[in-house]
């Protein structure tokens, strides 16, 4: 039995690793393969997008890049989804990152309930809201503004900005705020020297996904918008109408930011995501 036993230990640990390996390739051709056909089809003249069979090698035409920033309208959409992005990543981060840092140095009453109904905020679906939200827009005059739009956003990012910079302030020790107080500072000043130039690469970080998801995000902009609407909302209402090699091009438009962020940030990502789960 013995014998038997570390024959077929090797031949099951190896059948994993096969199982492991596959997995891993499969998973990385779901997300590359996509992300290749659209940078080719972005990269190749309208005729080559149009006709068939399809090739799978750029041409490195700009023609498609063209007839997008031509189209009507676009380059406004595309202006107001970069204003209404950096707007959401701001106000995100100016309230997030100081309930991120009492979270983390105070103690109360329901912490714990606080951390989890902020989660839970993330539960509700949005198309719920929608009407009531509009309503509310259209009485307070905040519809079919990059601002109002821009509070929709913040809501969305404000749960991941709390979390994420909870977890950063948690990973600094009190007691180089105390040593600090010791010295002299107050508690504004020590956070100001000691802990804010410790956070802030994660912070950083914890922006630039907040600008990716309102960057990305569609259905709040094409309810709440009319005339000023975001990239997504605007390719989403042209969508039945716009040529094949027009949504290819604002995919890629919309895809390639998200990318080089979070490739940006993927150190300062990978170091949150320790701190977590420390």
């Amino acid at each position: 039995m013995t014998a038997v036993a570390d024959v077929v230990a090797p031949d099951a640990r190896k059948a994993g690793k096969g199982l492991y390996r596959a997995g891993v390739i499969l998973l990385c051709a779901w997300v590359i393969v996509p992300l290749y056909l659209l940078f080719v089809n972005t990269m190749s003249s309208p005729d080559t997008v149009n006709s068939f069979p399809k090739s799978f090698l750029p041409e490195f035409d700009m023609g498609s890049l063209e007839f997008f920033a031509g189209f009507q309208g676009m380059l406004t959409a595309l202006w107001n989804s970069v204003v209404v992005a950096l707007m959401t990543m701001v106000m995100s981060i100016a309230i997030g990152a100081p309930a991120g840092y009492a979270l983390s140095r105070f103690d109360f009453r329901g912490k714990e309930l606080f951390r989890l109904l902020i989660l839970l905020t993330r539960a509700f679906p949005l198309p719920l809201l929608a009407l009531p939200l509009a309503v509310l827009f259209i009485r307070t005059g905040l519809d079919d503004t990059a601002f109002g739009l821009a509070l929709v956003h913040t809501t969305l990012a404000i749960p991941f900005a709390v979390l994420i910079t909870f977890s950063l302030f948690s990973g600094i020790p009190l007691e180089l705020e105390e040593a600090a107080w010791t010295l002299g500072c107050t508690r504004l000043t020590a956070f100001t020297k000691v802990i804010l130039p410790l956070v802030l690469p994660g912070i950083t970080a914890s922006a630039i996904f907040a600008f990716v998801i309102s960057w990305n995000e569609v259905f709040a902009a094409a309810v709440l918008t009319i005339e000023n609407r975001t990239l997504p909302a605007f390719l989403l209402q042209t969508l039945g109408e716009a040529p094949l090699h027009l949504k290819f091009a604002g995919g890629f438009i919309l895809v390639v930011p998200a990318l080089i962020f979070i490739f940006a940030v993927r150190k300062y990502l990978f170091a949150m995501w320790g701190i977590a789960n420390r």
